[in-house]
Order: structure tokens, then sequence, then C-alpha cells
């Protein structure tokens, strides 16, 4: 016979529950947690990667509401990617563009490298550095202000030559500044 652990766990009304052979100690610990969603488009832009960091804190006034807490971006397409990087030195977009388009690179003159083409010559390159990259970060949040470090900003990065508008979902989980402070 095994003994139930020691540890506590929280059912789904959040009630702490310690189980201790022979006994269950109930106790009542009601969350501070916050979640909040929201849904806003990016500038349109053709290929390259834009510092986006002031266009998110513009668009989320609401994380000034937050103690503590963290702030995930995803961005809803499959040929453009979000990524972490230098926020000071422009040079650092330009390279991050050429690197990846050295990594991946375009079938312009369609010899077969890729098998889906049906929409351009730069549309399944976008596909693998999205997947590369990735379609979204997380960043902590920190009275009330994103907690990136000294030269970290929150990047654009767009792999297909036109233009696009790129839809991006962000929530935000933690615990709110409160009104009684």
């Amino acid at each position: 016979m095994s003994l139930p652990s020691p540890y506590p766990f929280t059912n789904s009304t959040h009630c702490f529950i310690h189980r201790f052979p022979f006994r269950r100690i109930y106790t009542h610990k009601p969350s501070k947690m916050s979640w909040f969603q929201k849904s806003f488009s990016l500038k349109a832009q053709s290929r390259g990667s834009y510092l986006i960091t002031s266009e998110i804190t513009s668009n989320l006034p609401e994380i000034g509401d937050y103690k503590v807490g963290l702030l995930n971006l995803f961005i809803q397409h499959t040929s453009c990617a979000l990524s972490l990087n230098e926020n000071w030195d422009s040079d650092v977009r330009l390279d991050m563009t050429d690197a990846m388009n050295r990594i991946v690179v375009e079938d312009k003159k369609y010899e077969g490298i890729y098998r889906h083409d049906a929409e351009g010559s730069d549309d399944m390159p976008g596909h693998v550095k999205s997947s590369l990259i990735g379609v979204s970060i997380t960043v902590p949040i920190t009275d009330g202000r994103l907690n990136l470090g000294t030269w970290q900003g929150i990047y654009y990065m767009e792999f297909r030559d036109s233009k696009h508008r790129r839809s991006v979902v962000a929530t935000i989980q933690g615990e709110k500044i409160s009104s009684t402070s």
C-alpha cells in the first residue's frame, strides 16, 4: 500500500488540498491571477525584420495594469515570425533578414526545390523560416512594464516580398496591481 503524496495540489475551485495519511485538510486561497486577451493588426510590411516593441506597447496599454505576469504574443500566420533580439543597431535587423535568406534559399527559377510553390517562390521559404524562428514569444511583465533586457526588442519578421497585414493575439496572465495599494 502506498501513502498519498504529502505535497499540496490545487483542484478546479482553487482549494489547496493537503494530503496526509488518514486525513485531508482543505484551505481556500482566492486566486489573484487575471487573464486578458486582445487581437490587433501590425502595420503591413514587406520582407524584412522590424522592431515592433513600441507598436506592441501602444496596442496593449493593459500591460500597465499588471504587477507581475507574462505577455504571450502569437502571430496568426505561417510565413512570418516573432522574435526577441538586438533593439539598438538597425544593422542587426538587416543582418537577420540576410542570414535567413542565406539559410533558406528561394526557388526563384522554379527548379523544383520545393513542392509547394503555387503562392510564389517566396512562400515555402517563408513557411520554413517561420518554423525555424517561431510564431510566438513570451515576455515577463514587472510593475506594469515589459521586463526586456537592456538591448532586447520585439521583432516582427516578414518573409514574403509583398506587403501583408498580420494579426497578433496577445494574452496576458498575471497578478494585477492592487487599487488599494
